[in-house]
């Protein structure tokens, strides 16, 4: 009798993560794991995908994306922005506690949870918001079952959560044993430089120079000595400027770095003359000299995680006049198809790629069974045609908020499946099944 599977992968070009390397081969999946690697043509399943002339990657995590719900509906939901998530080949997400209300209980998480329930196209897992009125508690809640972790704001951006002075962040990290990530801007310097923007006509050409490089080290810098007070291992979100990359390459054995396709793809000033407000998001994207860095960080392995920090706003917001107009992108649907082209260009290898978007958020973050493709992990699998050459458009984004900042821009490489713990749930830009996404594992939980 032949050997029967749920679903086989055969033919394609598999890569594997990890050190296993690329090799074409067949994948066996049965009860939504890994069960065959290898020459499985004698084998039979319910469902066969015929991966040749494909790549065929470790499922693609976005570790930091806003889906605004509860309370910011009419922006984004649960449900359409996994459905980005599905359609731009991500099969996990980390969701932000920055809704309405703030994630920052217990009882809010679990609202979340059971929100995502049945809606979800992919694998979720949503972050405590850390805040004065909880930090004795963070120990606790970051453990719950569908918890990503803690999040702190240092820096005001969209909604209310801020941890502004080191009296409050001690507090925060001296409670708990999981990585802090953290949006790392100093408060007391936006509010000093908030005046640069008191000219006529003020233009989003002034973000970087509002929020500009002192601004972002000074916080980072003071998170790293309260992460050493405390012990306390950090992740330091959508890094942007060269003098963070320099300083955190001292402190590797605590601090974790993030950074965004945003900050890899468009640079000041261009991108403020050409989109104005839709090119605004904090931390801001800076000129060339940063992006070089960033670039530089990615190739040598300084840069742990890559993710999209999905934040969408609808037109009518991001029309108002700077700087009354909201920071944020879209992007999580946008995230793999900007990063191929990159790889497409010889700026970074396939292998690299893969290991930013799966490899890297397991190791940083402990996820349990995911990030490779190996027996027994989670058959989790982004399938991808490398030479597939497509339009980027604001028609295809499902954001609620039906725009990208890279409309009309072409690119080489595009998703064409994306499989969550063996589903299938895009096939060839469209859609499949049902949502079936259910909360992340984490190896600390178990």
């Amino acid at each position: 009798m032949p050997e029967r599977f749920d679903l086989i992968v055969r033919g394609g070009q598999v890569v594997a993560g990890g050190s296993l390397g690329t090799t074409g081969c067949d994948l066996g999946i049965r009860g939504g794991r890994f069960t065959a690697i290898g020459d499985l043509s004698d084998a039979v399943a319910g469902d066969v995908i015929d991966a040749r002339g494909l790549h065929v990657l470790p499922g693609v995590i976005d570790s930091q994306v806003h889906l605004r719900e509860p309370g910011l509906e009419h922006k984004e939901d649960l449900a359409t922005g996994t459905a980005g998530a599905a359609l731009g080949g991500v099969t996990a997400v980390f969701e932000m506690p920055n809704t309405k209300p703030n994630t920052a209980t217990a009882g809010d998480l679990a609202d979340k949870l059971d929100r995502a329930r049945g809606r979800a196209w992919v694998d979720h897992a949503f972050y405590i918001g850390a805040t004065g009125e909880n930090a004795e508690q963070l120990a606790e809640l970051e453990r719950l079952p569908g918890a990503a972790g803690v999040k702190v704001f240092m820096g005001s951006s969209t909604g209310t959560l801020l941890i502004e002075d080191d009296a409050t962040l001690d507090r925060v990290l001296a409670h708990g044993r999981r990585r802090v990530a953290v949006h790392a801007e100093d408060e007391d310097r936006l509010r000093e430089r908030r005046a640069l923007l008191n000219v006529p006509d003020p233009h989003p050409r002034l973000h970087p120079l509002w929020r500009d490089v002192e601004t972002a080290l000074r916080a980072t810098t003071r998170l790293i000595a309260s992460a050493r007070r405390h012990r306390r291992r950090v992740h330091v979100l959508h890094i942007t400027t060269a003098e963070e990359l320099a300083f955190l390459a001292g402190h590797r054995d605590i601090a974790s770095v993030e950074c965004l396709p945003q900050h890899l793809t468009l640079a000041a000033p261009e991108c403020y003359e050409r989109l104005g407000t839709y090119a605004q998001m904090n931390p801001p994207i800076r000129d060339q000299r940063h992006q070089d860095a960033l670039w530089t960080a990615v190739r040598c392995g300084l840069i742990d995680v890559l993710a999209s920090d999905h934040a969408p706003h609808t037109r009518a917001e991001k029309d108002k006049p700077y700087p009354e107009s909201p920071a944020g992108l879209t992007g999580v649907q946008t995230l793999l198809p900007l990063m191929l082209d990159h790889v497409a260009r010889g700026r970074l290898t396939l292998d690299r790629l893969v290991d930013l978007t799966s490899g890297g958020p397991c190791r940083v973050f402990g996820l349990a069974g995911k990030g490779r493709i190996a027996i027994g992990y989670d058959a989790d699998l982004t399938v991808v045609d490398l030479a597939a050459r497509r339009t980027i458009t604001n028609q295809w984004i499902v954001s609620k908020c039906g725009w990208t900042p890279y409309d009309g821009m072409t690119v080489t490489g595009w998703p064409v499946m994306t499989v969550v713990r063996g589903n299938v749930v895009m096939r060839e830009g469209q859609l499949v099944g049902t949502a079936l996404g259910e909360p992340i594992r984490f190896v600390e939980t178990l």
